[in-house]
């Protein structure tokens, strides 16, 4: 496999890929804020780092991935407030549900998935390191940072301060000596959670959770920081900030952000009110169809949302499941393929025989599960040419190009990217199951008239067995006829 390069947002390049302390690699993503039920966006963000812990895993790095969860936030505070609850219980309900929606995009768990509350200690700590070195400033219980005594401010958005001031929308504060200088430490307001702190009770700003436990579980410079496109400015700009204000040193090294889901080319956001939750998704859609979705475009660009762009991909995804239930159902008739069957089946085993170079190649080069993924159907393609290759009499060798296909596919698109992880037969009736209780259809009466449709055939009633074929399509089922039997299934 050629070497790894990402784009890196800091540098605005793709660069190779070099861990400061191979074969560890440390991995920090932010993670949600913990007010409402996640939706599509925030899904593609854990989806698409998914795939890259699972990737430099495979590649044979030990990575520590640490995601956060923000649990003290005004967003947070102020749905509480509205409905009646401690922050702590609404943070909470959140949290576990964004736990079930990742649980059911079988997204990994994280090494640590530490929250802002469990760390007050390690923020005062970093906090007092700013003070300590003119990086920050005490106004009236709040703690702020002088973004005008960090020289760097702006390198990670290619922005200058004036530039940033005229396009940010930023609180406005009496106490603050430059407009874009940003909270560390928020004084007590009545009604809201407080800490004990050296400049009174207290919370922390937003920003400066993740720099203290990003260095707090991964050391004071980290290899890898993702996130949205959005967090570019100003959270992870602060971030930078803060914490090399602190350290002296790079905060990190790999910076990556994906881009936004959008509805109609417009970002998929809670304050647009456009947005799909996750819960509704999994409800009207198979958790791998929304994996292949989110990750069918390159990370960087946009992803634009459709219920039939949804449906189309969920139809691709049970095809590829079809393909594979029926290699698995082969059984071996005769000794040796046919003579004419020798060379294809022969340029079929070496196309899948360098699936996984191309595949890991893919996403060795900027996490490119796009191309990922045509590869992956690509092969689809290679083992339906098997399956027509196979006849009604398939051999031992049709029946090992069909199994090194399988577990190629399944290995790879399992084990990297989430999808065809399941039995393709546990799959193929889960599916039928949902569609006939769907349409209220009953299973038995429509394999009687498949069992009748295939007599007909056989005594060459060929009226009869189209006329069963129209009945059955006239309910909803697609016939798809074999040599060694007829595969059907509910549209």
């Amino acid at each position: 496999m050629k070497e790894i390069r990402f784009y890196n947002t800091l540098v605005r390049q793709k660069v190779p890929f070099v861990p400061l302390a191979p074969p560890k690699v440390t991995m920090y993503v932010c993670g949600i804020t913990a007010y409402d039920e996640s939706h599509l966006g925030h899904a593609r963000a854990a989806v698409v780092f998914d795939v890259l812990y699972r990737f430099l895993r495979f590649v044979g790095y030990e990575v520590v991935y640490v995601r956060n969860y923000t649990d003290i936030d005004d967003k947070i505070i102020r749905r509480a407030q509205e409905e009646g609850v401690t922050t702590q219980e609404l943070a909470e309900r959140y949290i576990r549900s964004y736990d079930e929606d990742m649980k059911a995009l079988k997204v990994l768990r994280p090494t640590y998935e530490p929250r802002a509350t469990e760390h007050i200690p390690q923020i005062i700590a970093l906090i007092e390191r700013l003070i300590q070195k003119g990086y920050a400033y005490v106004a009236e219980g709040d703690v702020y940072f002088s973004v005008e005594k960090f020289p760097e401010y702006g390198k990670l958005s290619g922005r200058s301060l004036e530039e940033m001031k005229a396009g940010a929308r930023v609180s406005v504060s009496d106490k603050k000596r430059h407009p874009l200088d940003f909270a560390l430490w928020k004084a007590e307001k009545p009604g809201e959670p407080s800490w004990e702190s050296p400049w009174g009770r207290g919370r922390p700003g937003w920003h400066i959770e993740c720099s203290a436990m990003a260095m707090h579980y991964l050391g004071e410079t980290i290899d890898l920081h993702g996130g949205g496109l959005d967090l570019i400015f100003p959270h992870h700009e602060n971030e930078i900030a803060q914490s090399e204000a602190a350290t002296g040193k790079p905060f990190v090294r790999y910076w990556l952000h994906n881009g936004m889901v959008t509805v109609g080319r417009e970002k998929m956001s809670k304050s647009l009110g456009n947005f799909v939750t996750v819960k509704q998704m999994l409800a009207r859609h198979h958790p791998e169809a929304l994996r292949l979705f989110l990750l069918s475009m390159h990370y960087r660009s946009p992803l634009d949302y459709s219920e039939k762009v949804v449906s189309d991909h969920e139809k691709a995804l049970e095809g590829f499941y079809e393909t594979l239930y029926l290699l698995k159902r082969l059984k071996p008739e005769t000794e040796a393929p046919a003579p004419q069957h020798e060379k294809p089946l022969a340029e079929a085993s070496k196309t899948l025989a360098h699936l996984e170079t191309r595949f890991c190649e893919a996403l060795a080069d900027d996490l490119n599960t796009a191309k990922a993924i045509g590869e992956l159907f690509g092969a689809e393609k290679v083992l339906n040419q098997v399956l027509k290759l196979c006849g009604r009499r398939p051999s031992a060798k049709h029946l090992e190009v069909a199994r090194q296909g399988v577990e190629l596919v399944q290995k790879l698109g399992g084990k990297l990217l989430g999808i065809l992880e399941e039995d393709p037969e546990v799959f193929i009736e889960k599916r039928r199951n949902r569609a006939l209780e769907e349409k209220g259809l009953a299973r038995e009466k429509i394999e009687a008239l498949i069992r009748e449709r295939e007599e007909a055939r056989k005594a060459k009633d060929y009226a009869r067995a189209d006329a069963i074929r129209d009945e059955l399509g006239k309910m909803g089922i697609l016939l798809r006829d074999t040599p060694w039997g007829t595969f059907w299934k509910v549209l």
